[in-house]
């Protein structure tokens, strides 16, 4: 019969070692708050339009790598406009799907993720709708 200690002692050291393989998959994470507008050519200045779940549902944070050729991740807007992700450490372009004629001067933009920080990145999308 194999002595429970030598069975005990393979165990721990296998968790040990999977843990540290996993160290160069550190994460951090990405968030922020989506604003969209105007949702109608007739919105008056200082109004603040209720913007249906359907226009964030609508759009995408795009997450590319950094130099913006491949698409890593795309992410969703929630109803109150905001959205979360986690990734790995690195450096990535993020972006928006840009729905017809949609801009933002805040994307493209590179951030860089590093493990256990969170980075903000707001984002105020102009629908073009006059």
């Amino acid at each position: 019969m194999v002595n429970k200690y030598i069975i005990l002692s393979v165990i721990i050291t296998a968790l040990f070692i999977s843990g540290c393989s996993s160290a160069g998959s550190e994460t951090g994470i990405l968030q922020g708050k989506v604003s969209i507008g105007p949702i109608s050519p007739v919105e008056r200045p200082g109004e603040t339009p209720i913007i249906p779940c359907e226009v964030y549902e609508a759009r995408k944070i795009m997450v590319y790598d950094e130099k913006g050729n491949k698409l890593i991740q795309q992410i969703d807007i929630d109803c109150d406009g905001r959205y979360r992700t986690e990734l790995k450490s690195g450096i990535y372009t993020i972006d928006i799907n840009r729905i017809g004629i949609d801009r933002s001067p805040d994307v493209p933009q590179k951030v860089e993720i590093r493990s256990s920080i969170r980075v903000r990145l707001d984002i105020d999308i102009d629908t073009g709708i006059r």
